[in-house]
């Protein structure tokens, strides 16, 4: 099973215009500022968090428990101007368990209500137990520093990772996984439940559409911090052998 936490910011939208609008700019550094202290705490239990809309964030958050994401409250409300509610929960995919998560969360008020504040709702944890492994892809972009950053001007290319990570999000949440961006041509996907062959063919699908070629190196822990490890060792693992491979997969050892 693999756990997500859903990370939400309480009232975030009333926040934001009370009593007037506040600067964009302090904005944009309170949601940087927040998901970088946000990924340095979940990284020190061993998961990892992706910012998606910023008001809100997911995290694979095997091995962390109850107390754990207490206290991540507490540290935030001692030291941000606004409070943080999580929901969490665990299944067998990746997209059924923020699924479960999301649930929880919703089930306590609003995004925007001014009556919730700083809830933890669990629907479930997944046990922490060797049988309860993460499965994580790194993915990138074949070359793309010479078939893109180098030729095409920097919104173009950054255009076209966009529109990579658009294909990708669409065929891996067909199969309950799910995929952020984290940064230049390299995007992340929980995907717990899909075989090497699947990914494989979702790449090459990707490939005969669009014309953009990827590679995955496919990890395999007990917590997201090994599992995103491991890909992306298989990652290099590609690189070095520089072959056409598509996926290359590494469980962690324990």
């Amino acid at each position: 099973m693999i756990q997500m936490t859903l990370i939400q910011i309480d009232n975030y939208g009333p926040w934001t215009v009370t009593p007037r609008p506040r600067n964009e700019s302090d904005l944009q550094i309170l949601q940087a500022e927040l998901y970088a202290d946000l990924e340095r705490q979940f990284a020190n239990k061993k998961g990892l968090v992706f910012f998606t809309r910023f008001d809100n964030l997911l995290a694979v958050t095997n091995g962390i428990d109850e107390e754990d994401h207490l206290r991540i409250q507490r540290s935030i409300r001692n030291r941000y101007p606004i409070t943080i509610s999580m929901g969490v929960g665990a299944a067998e995919t990746p997209h059924e368990a923020q699924k479960l998560a999301t649930i929880a969360l919703q089930k306590e008020g609003g995004a925007q209500s001014s009556k919730r504040k700083e809830i933890l709702a669990i629907d479930s944890l997944a046990p922490a137990d060797e049988n309860n492994l993460v499965q994580a892809a790194h993915i990138d972009i074949n070359s793309v520093t010479e078939t893109l950053t180098d030729i095409e001007s920097a919104f173009d290319t950054n255009f076209m990772v966009n529109k990579s990570q658009h294909y990708l999000m669409t065929k891996l949440i067909k199969k309950g996984a799910l995929l952020f961006f984290i940064g230049g041509d390299n995007f992340m996907a929980p995907c717990n439940g899909l075989s090497e062959k699947e990914i494989e063919d979702i790449l090459v699908e990707i490939n005969d559409e669009i014309g953009i070629g990827l590679k995955a190196g496919i990890g395999v822990g007990r917590n997201m911090e090994d599992a995103a490890y491991m890909a992306d060792l298989g990652l290099e693992e590609i690189r070095d052998h520089d072959n056409g491979m598509w996926t290359w997969v590494i469980e962690k050892e324990y």
